[in-house]
């Protein structure tokens, strides 16, 4: 689009509903009174209990039934995060539509209810409809009036507005796209800007509350216009030269003349003619060109023509039918039927095509069937690897029972550990107002079936093994109790760590000898019969994680961390992703010695994750001034280089390759010393995944995490074996570069998740993603790039400066 152009959606050309969404109130409420006692604070005398009241008014009257979100009682900020959908359309809307929005406190009675009220326009000056965030300040005490004009206007008024309102609105236009992105300079931009916020809060006070509304954004901007009006021309022609502007209501539009073409060009009595098409030269270049396209890729009107005119001399290439479906115009009933009868005869593509096939770009059933019926043939363990992504694809299904529903469950029936990982990754999605009916439903579905089975060989019939699963979640309620007990305890760590034992061994003690054993939620196989009391403890940290040692059935001990007030789903995202990765390696004859930890996430802000004995690069360095010092004392070897076992210094070379490569590829942010592990073995390995695709909180972070005294228990970056970890990084990125469409497919199929880094800007995450692939190279230049990568980042002394502001930060925790 030209800069000079301007193009727009008109308000009577759409049909859907009013949609915004309530996000959160800043700033702090009013005290209120009690008859008995004089003035007590709401925090200390009642646990406010809000709600907000949205009502839609047109030329001041009010127009169709307010809506009214849930109750929130935890803040401040109260955030709400709700979409709400009013019963009026767009279409119905005038130019002097407002919203009158009040916010209700149900805690102290109706009498004292009233928090504050706001009206906003939905048209601005210009007539065109306002988009992305609002913010909007109350008038405490009183109730959103909806007339026209308005006495509760949210708009703070010129005169007070400062710098925060004017960098706010700046902000704004930078999330809708409007300002160009630049990352490192965007960190910096945010980090000045929450400084600001406190500054301007503390020297004026915080005595004002402040409502933040998310309007609904659409492609152009949307301009009023009454359904049935002729369109106005903003300004008269004169015979000057003057410019003028004129609104072109075809603009954006299908053109006629073109649409007719392609029809006629794709006219199913073609179907003859072009079953014995064959591409030239040139053709076959472009058409080898298109099926290289990553599956972000969208296809130019001459590229979508070309797949379809050749599409039955393609069927034999099994990789292009993905490419062929998404040329298909699936609007139009004869084009789709055809398509479909294609595609039960194009040779059986493989499964990480498939997974293409679910993601949300195709709605139609017989494609999502076919995609399922691929799945088929993936044995449990691969099955494994995708079932997290599968349940997330749920969302794209047209119905709640689908072929994809009912295939996850019959192949759950057959594979304990698949039920109870399907059963928890449904139960997680529980809390999605969007689509928490589907998962509920998919949940019973699973139930359902299960308690059908039969007795099997070991007597267990489908209603026990179902209720195995249930006491898994009995189970980490019991841990979340137990967590909060313990932080409730004053004093430090070990005063804690008594009060952990003391209730395990007390009150709790029915927790170190289970009635029945249950199955491990990490590993289902494992059957544990309760916690040993005297070798569990806890880490020192803000959240105080529990490290529990576990009883087997096999009088084995197994390890867990139970974190309760973290959101583990990132985490166990980019573990899966590890594990997937070290999979694809191993299958190309290329172990990296890899440390794919298992990670559950048991709710939004619980689960657990498998304990691996090793310490720290912090405490390492601190402890014996080198990696290499520490190695020496676990496996020395007088006559070995470094005075270390060969095998054990080839293990720290490749799991140093294996997670440079795999952190540069998922953007993996805040490396520091005490999120990198090693073992005593030699395997290092890295934990805590609170940033990915690019996010970092630090300034300039180098492209991967490489840090000096790694580099230096090599042998320096002269040595050979140094260059055999360059060696080890290139041939592991080629190797998943081979691989880029599955790993793109799987994240494209978490597109509807709530995963912090991935529901902010699901786009623009996979778009990053695919970036680091760099696949417009072939194997060799990506070898020169990687060798390239590497080198800065060794050669970048800034995040050495990071790394000390950060321990000292750790030492005074």
């Amino acid at each position: 689009m030209g800069a000079s152009e301007f193009r727009f959606f008109l308000s009577c050309d759409i049909n859907s509903p009013v949609t915004f969404r309530i996000e959160k109130l800043d700033g702090t409420l009013p005290v209120k009174k009690s008859t008995d006692s004089g003035v007590v604070s709401m925090a200390e005398e009642t646990k406010p209990e809000l709600y907000i009241e949205c009502a839609l008014y047109i030329d001041g009257a009010p127009f169709g039934l307010p809506t009214r979100t849930r109750l929130k009682t935890t803040g401040p900020p109260y955030s709400w995060n709700e979409l709400i959908t009013l019963s009026s359309k767009y279409r119905d809307l005038t130019a002097h539509s407002q919203l009158a929005i009040t916010v209700w406190d149900v805690s102290c009675g109706k009498a004292e209810g009233l928090i504050g009220g706001a009206t906003i326009l939905l048209f601005n000056s210009k007539m065109q409809m306002k988009s992305g965030k609002q913010k909007l300040r109350l008038w405490q005490g009183k109730e959103a009036d909806g007339s026209y004009p308005t006495s509760t206007p949210g708009k703070v008024p010129r005169h007070e507005r400062g710098e925060v309102e004017r960098l706010e609105k700046l902000m704004n236009k930078y999330e809708r796209g409007q300002i160009q992105s630049i990352d490192w300079l965007d960190r910096l931009m945010l980090k000045s800007l929450d400084t600001i916020k406190e500054q301007e809060s503390s020297k004026h006070g915080n005595s004002h509350l402040y409502l933040v509304i998310d309007f609904c954004s659409f492609e152009h901007r949307v301009v009023f216009q009454e359904a049935g009006a002729n369109l106005l021309i903003t300004s008269p022609i004169g015979s000057g030269n003057e410019f003028v502007t004129v609104w072109d209501t075809e603009l954006g539009k299908i053109n006629p003349s073109e649409h007719k073409q392609l029809k006629l060009a794709r006219s199913l009595d073609r179907g003859i003619i072009d079953r014995d098409l064959k591409p030239s030269s040139d053709e076959r270049k472009s058409i080898q060109r298109v099926l290289k396209y990553p599956p972000t890729r969208t296809f130019s009107g001459d590229e979508r023509q070309l797949l379809w005119k050749f599409r039955f001399s393609l069927m034999t290439e099994k990789r292009a039918l993905t490419k062929f479906l998404r040329c298909v115009e699936w609007s139009d009933v004869q084009e789709a039927k055809q398509a479909v009868q294609l595609m039960y005869k194009w040779d059986m593509i493989d499964v990480c095509d498939a997974l293409e096939l679910l993601s949300p770009l195709f709605e139609s059933e017989e494609v999502r069937a076919y995609a399922v019926s691929v799945l088929e043939r993936a044995d449990d363990e691969e099955l494994q690897c995708y079932l997290l992504q599968l349940v997330q694809a749920l969302r794209f299904e047209r119905t709640d029972r689908s072929r994809l529903c009912q295939f996850l469950v019959q192949r759950a029936l057959q594979n304990i550990e698949l039920a109870s990982f399907l059963r928890w990754y449904v139960a997680v999605e529980f809390l999605d107002n969007v689509y928490s009916k589907r998962f509920y439903s998919t949940f019973d579905f699973l139930q359902e079936k299960i308690i059908e089975l039969p007795p099997g060989v070991n007597g267990e019939d489908g209603n026990k093994l179902w209720q195995s699963l249930v006491r898994q979640t009995e189970l980490t309620a019991q841990l979340c109790s137990i967590t909060r007990e313990v932080r409730n305890v004053r004093g430090n760590t070990q005063k804690k760590i008594e009060k952990l034992r003391q209730l395990l061994s007390g009150l709790l003690s029915e927790l170190t000898y289970f009635e029945e054993p249950i199955r491990s939620p990490l590993t289902p196989s494992v059957l544990i019969k309760g916690i040993v009391a005297g070798e569990s403890t806890l880490f020192k940290s803000a959240l105080h994680p529990l490290r529990l040692t576990f009883r087997t059935e096999d009088e084995g001990s197994y390890k867990v961390i139970f974190k309760k007030g973290d959101d583990l789903r990132q985490d166990q995202l980019v573990v899966q992703m590890v594990w997937l990765m070290d999979r694809l390696l191993k299958l190309e004859n290329l172990d990296l010695c890899l440390t794919p930890y298992k990670v559950l996430a048991t709710g939004h802000d619980e689960g657990m994750l498998e304990f691996i004995p090793s310490r720290s690069l912090a405490q390492i360095l601190s402890e014996h001034r080198s990696i290499t010092s520490y190695l020496q004392k676990f496996h020395p070897d007088e006559h070995a280089p470094f005075g270390i076992t060969a095998t054990c210094l080839e293990t720290f070379i490749k799991s140093c390759a294996g997670y440079s490569v795999i952190t540069y590829i998922l953007g993996i942010g805040d490396r520091h010393l005490d999120n990198l592990l090693l073992t005593d073995d030699g395997r290092l390995f890295h934990v805590d995944f609170a940033f990915i695709l690019g996010r970092d909180p630090k300034p300039f972070p180098p492209p991967m995490k490489l840090c000096k005294e790694m580099v230096e228990a090599m042998g320096g970056a002269e040595s050979q074996y140094y260059t055999r970890f360059k060696s080890y990084c290139c041939e592991a990125y080629n190797i998943l570069r081979k691989s880029s469409n599955l790993i793109l497919n799987l994240f494209h199929l978490m597109a509807g998740s709530t995963i912090p880094d991935i529901a902010s800007d699901p786009e623009k995450g996979i778009l990053k993603l695919q970036e680091k692939f760099r696949l417009d190279m072939d194997d060799e230049a990506c070898i020169h790039f990687f060798q390239d990568l590497i080198n800065e980042s060794v050669s970048a002394l800034f995040p050495q400066m990071v790394e000390t502001i950060h321990r000292w930060a750790q030492y005074w925790r």
